[in-house]
């Protein structure tokens, strides 16, 4: 189980993360590019789930390099990655903070950072490694 201050750490770590506030939800960037975002359920949302329960507990959106990359991340974790109508043909997968493990959250916050990171930085990042 992880956390929204989790998830705020892990990003940090990240190079040249800066967090902010959009719509009063915290948001996590690089180079002016979102890459992950507190995103919690608006009432259409809500709606479009009818009678199903949806996901409780914090909700964090994060970016994935194309529609290819979000299939395979719903399709290996199914219990902590999920997706919505809004989010359809959009390159980005829904995480429920209290279904997924630290190690999954570090890795889908990575690969968010790569997909918005200027290449020159992701250079740089991996020359450091």
């Amino acid at each position: 189980m992880a956390t929204l201050d989790d998830a705020a750490q892990m990003a940090l770590e990240l190079p040249e993360v800066a967090e902010g506030e959009h719509h009063g939800h915290r948001t996590w960037s690089v180079a002016g590019k979102g890459f992950a975002w507190e995103r919690p359920f608006s009432k259409a949302d809500l709606k479009r789930f009818g009678d199903v329960t949806p996901p409780d507990g914090p909700i964090l959106a994060v970016r994935v390099e194309d529609l290819g990359e979000k299939e395979a991340v719903l399709a290996a974790q199914p219990k902590a990655f999920f997706t919505i109508p809004h989010f359809d043909e959009y390159s980005a997968v829904l995480v429920q903070l209290k279904r997924v493990s630290k190690k999954a959250l570090r890795d889908a916050l990575i690969d968010g950072w790569l997909a918005c990171a200027p290449p020159n930085l992701v250079e740089q990042h991996f020359k450091r490694r």
